[in-house]
């Protein structure tokens, strides 16, 4: 009855949204479901671990192409219209350094390291700080950062986010949210023609490594809960993510500096993404709160709230 309820007080908001993220080739199908049986019942859940005085802070993460943004968005959506809570959402990829910091990261440890996309290339002292702030009982206002990938760096300050006033719900979506290190045992074998070929000796893999084991462990403690979306293999995902970068070609409106990529210069860059979404997809499931498996189609298949 809840779950009925919701529904058709969020239905119009949330298919205008959807509406807004399809193109004519690339529809979404069984909505009606995707919201009554997965995405209503998880903000059911989401609302029931909110504190009256402290921000919950909800990690979110899947594969490139997955449909984080998507997911995140509706569950937004939902959250703030039925549930009236202020919801703050927002990518770790925003938070990505920008090219002239990864530019001198990329001298001073490895040239892979330009590449934006894994665990080193955030300023993670400033997520680290977003996390204490909205935690802090006397909450002022601040801003964070927002990322433009089609020039590949920060946007500029007056277009940065504002956080105006305490939210109860914080959304951090991101393909390496929640990720956790490799043995070092299994760095050693290469598992694409990127590290073959342009990590040889393991610098760069290793590097990545043990940012995971380190900062990014102790920024990952900070989450109070952890949503994993689950599609079935690699692959998959590089078929998802081209697609991606086909609706943002369409609808970047800066064309000049435009850094789209094609077909193989996402195939190149996935395989830099590859190593630690293939250990997610066997590793994150066993102390994810909630996982959303996908099917081949794209959709929401089953979930499972843990606790």
């Amino acid at each position: 009855m809840q779950i009925n309820n919701c529904y058709e007080k969020v239905k119009k908001n949330c298919f205008k949204f959807i509406k807004s993220q399809e193109t004519r080739t690339n529809k979404f199908k069984n909505k009606n479901k995707m919201l009554k049986s997965y995405l209503i019942p998880l903000c059911f859940w989401i609302n029931k671990k909110v504190k009256k005085k402290s921000s919950l802070i909800i990690g979110l993460a899947g594969g490139q192409g997955t449909g984080k943004t998507t997911v995140t968005s509706i569950i937004s959506i939902i959250l703030k219209s039925y549930f009236k809570l202020n919801v703050f959402k927002i990518s770790i990829d925003d938070f990505y350094k920008t090219r002239k910091e990864r530019k001198k990261l990329s001298k001073s440890r490895h040239q892979l390291l330009m590449t934006r996309g894994v665990p080193g290339t955030h300023d993670y002292n400033l997520i680290n700080d977003f996390f204490r702030k909205v935690k802090n009982k006397k909450f002022k206002p601040f801003s964070l950062p927002k990322f433009d990938k089609s020039i590949d760096d920060r946007c500029k300050r007056d277009q940065w986010y504002k956080i105006k006033s305490k939210p109860d719900v914080v959304i951090l979506e991101g393909w390496c949210v929640g990720a956790k290190a490799q043995k070092n045992s299994e760095l050693l074998k290469s598992i694409n023609t990127l590290e073959r070929h342009k990590d040889k000796i393991h610098v760069w893999r290793k590097y990545v490594n043990n940012q995971l084991k380190t900062n990014y462990k102790k920024m990952f403690k900070k989450l109070d809960e952890f949503v994993y979306l689950k599609a079935s293999n690699f692959k998959l995902l590089q078929k998802w993510r081209i697609v991606q970068e086909k609706r943002l070609s369409l609808s970047t409106k800066n064309k000049r500096n435009l850094k789209i990529m094609n077909k193989e210069d996402i195939i190149i860059f996935m395989q830099t993404y590859q190593r630690i979404t293939q250990n997610m997809f066997k590793q994150a499931p066993k102390y994810a709160s909630v996982v959303m498996q996908l099917n081949n189609n794209h959709q929401i298949r089953s979930i499972k709230l843990k606790r």
